[in-house]
């Protein structure tokens, strides 16, 4: 199945995410590209985050359409939008940031993570 759309990784190093009870905390920009990717397809749940085996380093993002909320699948809702974080990816997430980044070349999620240990040089593949 083909992802919603695409994300990269970044380590975060020495700064502390503001802590809240949400595993993941979204940004405006990503809360406003999640409503609009949900806008086409009116079926959906919300946006589901999982991880997968991918890359150089050992794991990468996946972004597609939730469908249904799984027994331990985690569930964020901000701002009026809904994330449903796999039971896989919880412990890879916690603390994260999800923003969305636009640049001249590229457009894509961007998980601000703290927990990272390596990512690849493309920013695509992280280990924990």
């Amino acid at each position: 199945m083909a992802s919603v759309a695409t994300a990269t990784v970044r380590a975060v190093k020495g700064r502390r995410l503001i802590p809240t009870r949400a595993a993941l905390v979204l940004t405006a920009n990503a809360v406003k590209k999640v409503k609009q990717l949900l806008e086409k397809e009116p079926s959906a749940l919300g946006l589901k985050v999982g991880v997968r085996q991918r890359g150089c380093n050992g794991l990468s993002y996946t972004l597609n359409y939730a469908t249904e909320k799984g027994k331990f699948d985690e569930e964020v809702i901000q701002d009026g939008v809904r994330v449903i974080i796999d039971k896989k990816a919880q412990l890879t997430l916690l603390g994260t940031e999800m923003d969305y980044v636009k640049s001249k070349l590229s457009e894509e999620f961007v998980f601000n993570n703290p927990n990272i240990k390596g990512t690849c040089g493309c920013g695509e593949s992280f280990s924990v």
